[in-house]
């Protein structure tokens, strides 16, 4: 479908929507859902990094199971907030992270998934008073414009001139976001632990999700 200017002529193209949002019943699902990615850390020392060693929403765990379901609810509003009026299937691929002190994951976006996501179970908010740079963000997860270089010639009070989206989650909150959108997770610079489920949704690709080119 052609995208029509308004009435004065205006077009904003190329938008990227970007979700954040809190999950109702998060503070009684966070705690369980810690124990159970502990105690899979325990048992395997590369959790975090061998996302696709296995599938974490996969679980029947209840608490497993909530998360699933607010995941697979949260792209459907995603979906209809895009004007996507017909029913899009997917698959959820789920990984859990634990991320200790000074760990971080470098930029970096998401091949071979429609939409990617982190939902934070457990966020610190003790940070080691450390020597240096006071412009750090510890714990932060920043967004970066996929049109590249778009804000070279922005001027005073251009939107385009804002290049980089950060923000420092909070647990019980879910992001969502185009996979091909690139993110940095800054180290975590706390002596507790930050844990998360990030994940990708996957299309089952008909033929029917093929767009008309014009």
């Amino acid at each position: 479908m052609k995208r029509q200017p308004d009435a004065q002529g205006f077009l904003d193209l190329w938008p990227t929507t970007f979700l954040r949002r809190p999950l109702p019943g998060a503070r009684e699902a966070n705690g369980v859902l810690s124990q159970v990615i502990l105690d899979l850390d325990a048992k395997a020392a590369d959790l975090t990094t061998d996302y696709l060693g296995g599938n974490f929403l996969e679980s029947e765990h209840p608490a497993v199971a909530w998360l699933r379901d607010c995941i697979n609810k949260t792209a459907v509003d995603y979906l209809r907030r895009g004007g996507l009026d017909y029913e899009v299937r997917w698959s959820l691929q789920g990984w859990a992270n634990v991320n200790r002190f000074g760990d971080y994951h470098d930029l970096h976006n998401h091949p071979h998934a429609y939409l990617s996501g982190t939902y934070y179970v457990a966020v610190p908010n003790e940070i080691e008073d450390l020597p240096g740079r006071r412009d750090r963000r510890p714990g932060a997860i920043s967004f970066y414009d996929p049109r590249a270089q778009a804000n070279m010639t922005a001027i005073k009070g251009d939107p385009q001139i804002e290049a980089e989206y950060t923000l420092l989650p909070e647990p019980g909150m879910i992001l969502l976001w185009p996979a091909f959108l690139h993110h940095f997770v800054h180290p975590n610079l706390s002596r507790q632990p930050r844990i998360s489920v990030s994940f990708n949704l996957v299309l089952k690709r008909p033929d029917a999700y093929l767009p008309e080119q014009g």
